[in-house]
């Protein structure tokens, strides 16, 4: 997929949403995968011409496994003028040393997210955003559906009120595929994760099932993408 294409896909998320106002200043969740890569490029590409003005500010946070390379997207960052943050942690030893969690996603998540928080913060950030598309927004349903019974999944746009912030999500129109095809055309500088937990969790089965789902009923990813937007099943997930 083209950059022009990216640019459209978002566009169309935002302007739908309402997820941009006139100077906002966007904190982009890096986490140094595809996704919030192109998101980065997304904004990037949008904010040379997009009637509202905003500032855009890349923050990653390190959870602290000590062998995840930031370099190269630090080099990108230069090369776009965005301002980068490394936010140090000690999550990782946190979850797995110290509490040796069974189950670690649900509490990585918060703290990581709580860190993402406070970080955008104390930048001056009144909003952040996060690269989730089409395929996370339909995977969420289906865990919500199949591990708790019911039936929601990520809202496009959320008002924290507590904390005065607002996420954003402008990738929700691309499907991951294109994704994976923007961030290979582009060479984007992914620095994948090294959680001991990757390609365990129940979103990855989730994953899996979705695939399976789709190959043996063509377009069923589509229709329940659809359905998700025609009934506005989202609750406040972040």
């Amino acid at each position: 997929m083209k950059l022009q294409k990216v640019l459209s896909l978002a566009r169309k998320a935002i302007d739908e949403f309402n997820m941009i106002e006139d100077g906002d200043k966007i904190a982009i969740g890096i986490s140094g995968g595809k996704d919030s890569l192109t998101l980065l490029m997304a904004l990037h590409g949008l904010k040379r011409f997009y009637p509202k003005k905003f500032e855009i500010h890349a923050v990653t946070v390190d959870l602290g496994f000590g062998i995840q390379d930031f370099d190269k997207i630090k080099q990108l960052c230069a090369e776009l003028e965005v301002p980068y943050t490394i936010v140090k942690t000690e999550i990782g030893d946190i979850i797995f040393k110290d509490r040796q969690e069974s189950n670690p996603c649900s509490l990585c998540a918060k703290m990581r997210k709580g860190a993402l928080n406070d970080a955008m913060k104390s930048l001056g950030c009144n909003k952040i955003a996060y690269g989730h598309h089409k395929d996370d927004i339909v995977e969420t349903m289906l865990m919500s559906l199949i591990y708790e019974g019911r039936i929601h999944t990520f809202n496009p746009y959320t008002y924290l009120d507590r904390m005065d912030l607002t996420v954003i999500r402008p990738l929700i129109f691309m499907n991951e595929v294109d994704v994976i095809g923007f961030a290979n055309k582009y060479e984007l500088p992914i620095a994948k994760s090294k959680c001991p937990a990757d390609g365990y969790t129940k979103r990855e089965y989730i994953k899996n099932l979705l695939i399976q789902l789709n190959h043996e009923n063509p377009g069923v990813k589509d229709r329940m993408f659809t359905a998700i937007m025609r009934r506005k099943i989202w609750n406040d997930i972040v």
